[in-house]
């Protein structure tokens, strides 16, 4: 994590990450303020909150009350060494807590990971660099040696190389990537998260048998969605790009619709439009992009390849936002490479999905098959001697499919995890599932996946899907588990070189009666995405129409604009809301595709809290009292403001009863929400205070650094390419 420095007056700094901003003095001894705790204070805090931390999952995921559990830390100093110190840890268990709680309570304080990073003893590499910004740090702790050369099955270069090859891809761009965490829970299996330091929004996981092979797998995850534009969808870019030459790509093309808003000619083949356009109800409107709003524009398209005949066909870009998410793209050494990753996610998606939705029984792998990869079998071991049954399933389909299942059980909370992996290599496909069911967790992540269900309208909602394809935490049918497999077990294979894998998996798409659209991107290294409509999608098609993002749209200017709206703008604002039978409780980030500071009243504001507060700033309390109430029942804010609420409600109250009077209640009133709190409630009331807890902005976005910052990153990447097409 890159933490930034800001020097303040006199000794006071100011640390910024992230969304955070902490500031640290020094006492007045030592010619500070005492205006807030030491950096060494900080440090000292940073144990016992990590230890208090680990005692708050373990209990958790228990169902163990905290209540009676206390924990304190003193640091005993050598008398002849001051940087020689015990730090002491002691924790007061209610006499409720069994024995063996009270042990496991203890190794998990042991488990600390600010305790094993300072036991390790961390080194420190001191530098000036001409600007911090720019400076690219080392994605690994140590260089592979220059003469070392791992392939791996599927990558046509050493990973040593790929990885170099990638890493000034990405520090050329000036991006700045950090290894935010690594895990190797149990043996032959790794991940780990990557970020961009000065926009933690893209960010990306890696999984492999090595840290290398999963590093690689991060950094090719990274630059595949850079090159997709993944990390922006349904994101604003701001004014700027919007009326630039380009948004996307500047091989783009924009259509107008027509003037009775149907479709233009140009986008979308026959083919396609049966697809996504069966009724007639598609509209051109339903296709402006959400990332530039630019609706003067028209429809901004995509260029793909018909790989049946080579034929350019134009996919607007909201289609693809809209129902795709990630699926089907991918970097490689070269496009085969890349192509045979696509297609491998796009059948790993695709047949896990009527796996789970049908509720298909597969056929597990024969113990003499599993031997035959040792390391695979020391990972299954690995999570076995931990309490967690392994089922390894062939998802194949009896032969017509490369992918493979590995399903965990957890005893300890009855949840069960299915993770599939596809890869024309049988091998690759067991090891993909198996270290996707890993990527990020630790073990006590694996306390959250959800039980088994006999509800087949559960597992088969589209939502279900969508859960399994973010995450794979979906729910899935009891009946997976039935001894009665569906398929007999096939030892397949589709492996070859990356060009006959690519022939050979495009063929099993030909003979489903897909047809595939490729676009290729080589501005920065070689990536491309492959669409199969009728078959890739994450959402349902019906979403262009009624769940579409660009819905944006219709409030992003209002709501930034809301302090300069007048009463007549507010009004229109409040019944559009009121009309779109939108749900209360979608964020405003969600709503208008800007990022805010989830720190503030504008990062978790709801479309129901938007409400209230216009309500009240045109007066309508009546209108206003009704959907506090709601606030109050099931929001999730904040403490304080909560509290502002609960305020609200009984000043509302009181405000609409004829025989009572505000003065007969403000004394306590005050006692009881304290005098800020009603200053505030009475100003939002009275009109003295509007938007309470709102800081104004624009569609200029002034103020909203997280967004900027995710703007800067893209301008990173939209420089680039116009860069090269000027070449």
């Amino acid at each position: 994590m890159e933490i930034k420095v800001n020097f303040l007056d006199n000794l006071r700094i100011e640390a910024k990450f992230d969304d955070f901003s902490v500031i640290a003095d020094q006492p007045i001894r030592y010619k500070g303020d005492g205006s807030a705790p030491s950096p060494f204070d900080y440090f000292l805090a940073s144990s016992a909150l990590c230890a208090a931390y680990f005692v708050k999952v373990y209990c958790n995921a228990r169902d163990i009350s905290t209540d009676g559990i206390r924990l304190s830390q003193n640091n005993i100093v050598d008398p002849e060494n001051r940087y020689n110190q015990v730090f002491q840890i002691q924790v007061e268990l209610p006499e409720n807590i069994s024995e063996k709680d009270r042990e496991g309570i203890l190794r998990s304080i042991d488990r600390c990971t600010v305790k094993k990073v300072v036991q390790t003893g961390p080194e420190f590499k001191i530098d000036t660099v001409e600007n911090l910004d720019e400076d690219a740090q080392a994605m690994l702790m140590t260089s592979p040696n220059d003469s070392s050369s791992t392939f791996i099955e599927g990558k046509d270069l050493p990973l040593e190389q790929t990885i170099a090859d990638m890493t000034g891809i990405l520090a050329e761009l000036g991006m700045k990537i950090e290894i935010s965490s690594w895990r190797n829970i149990v043996p032959n299996v790794w991940s780990l998260h990557i970020r961009d330091a000065a926009s933690p929004m893209c960010f990306t996981n890696g999984k492999g048998s090595t840290k290398e092979s999963a590093l690689c797998s991060a950094l090719g995850e990274f630059i595949e969605r850079l090159n997709c534009n993944f990390f922006y969808n349904d994101q604003f870019l701001g004014q700027e790009i919007a009326n630039s030459d380009f948004v996307h790509y500047p091989n783009e093309k924009w259509f107008k619709p027509d003037a009775d808003d149907a479709l233009p000619a140009g986008i979308l083949d026959e083919y396609c439009r049966e697809i996504y356009d069966p009724e007639g109800e598609l509209r051109g409107s339903h296709l402006i992009d959400t990332n530039s709003g630019n609706t003067q524009r028209g429809i901004c398209s995509i260029p793909y390849v018909r790989q049946s005949d080579g034929e350019t066909v134009y996919f607007p870009s909201n289609l693809i936002e809209n129902l795709f998410l990630s699926n089907g793209m991918s970097a490689g050494n070269n496009f085969d490479e890349a192509k045979v990753q696509c297609l491998s996610e796009i059948f790993e998606r695709a047949v896990k999905r009527q796996i789970i939705e049908q509720e298909i029984v597969l056929p597990d792998v024969p113990q003499s098959v599993l031997d035959k990869y040792p390391s695979i079998v020391a990972g299954i071991k690995g999570l076995e001697i931990q309490g967690f049954p392994i089922m390894v399933k062939d998802a194949s389909l009896g032969g017509q499919f490369p992918v493979m299942c590995v399903t965990l059980m957890n005893p300890k909370t009855g949840g069960v995890f299915a993770s599939f992996g596809a890869h024309p290599s049988f091998e690759v496909a067991i090891e993909r599932s198996l270290t996707e069911l890993l990527q990020g967790r630790s073990f006590e992540g694996l306390n959250d996946v959800p039980k088994p269900t006999f509800n087949s309208l559960a597992v088969s909602e589209p939502e279900n899907f969508v859960e399994h394809f973010i995450d794979s935490t979906g729910v899935i049918s009891w009946r997976f588990f039935s001894a009665k497999h569906d398929y007999d077990f096939c030892e397949w294979d589709f492996s070859g070189t990356n060009d006959q894998e690519c022939d050979t998996l495009f063929g099993i798409l030909k003979d489903l009666g897909k047809e595939c659209y490729v676009a290729e991107f080589s501005d920065l290294g070689t990536a491309c995405r492959i669409l199969v409509p009728d078959y890739s999608e994450v959402y349902p098609v019906e979403d262009l129409i009624w769940d579409n993002t660009n819905k944006a749209l219709q409030y992003r200017e209002d709501i930034l604009n809301l302090h300069a709206l007048d009463d007549e703008q507010l009004v229109n604002l409040v019944e559009r809301l009121e009309q779109s039978q939108l749900d209360n409780y979608i964020d405003i980030i969600t709503l208008i595709g800007v990022e805010f500071d989830e720190n503030t009243v504008w990062g978790q504001l709801t479309i129901l809290e938007l409400k209230i507060l216009i309500y009240l700033a045109l007066g309508e309390l009546e209108e206003a009292i009704e959907l506090v109430e709601s606030f109050l029942q099931f929001n999730d804010n904040t403490v304080e403001r909560g509290l502002f609420y609960q305020a609200m409600q009984v000043v509302l109250e009181v405000a609409l009863d004829e025989a009572l009077q505000i003065e007969d209640y403000i004394v306590n009133f005050e006692r009881m929400f304290g005098k800020e709190v009603m200053a505030n409630v009475i100003g939002s009331i009275n009109g003295d205070v509007k938007f309470y807890g709102l800081t104004p902005t624009n569609m200029n976005l002034d103020g909203l650094d997280k967004h900027q910052r995710l703007i800067d990153s893209y301008k990173k990447l939209h420089k680039a390419r116009a860069d090269k097409a000027a070449l």
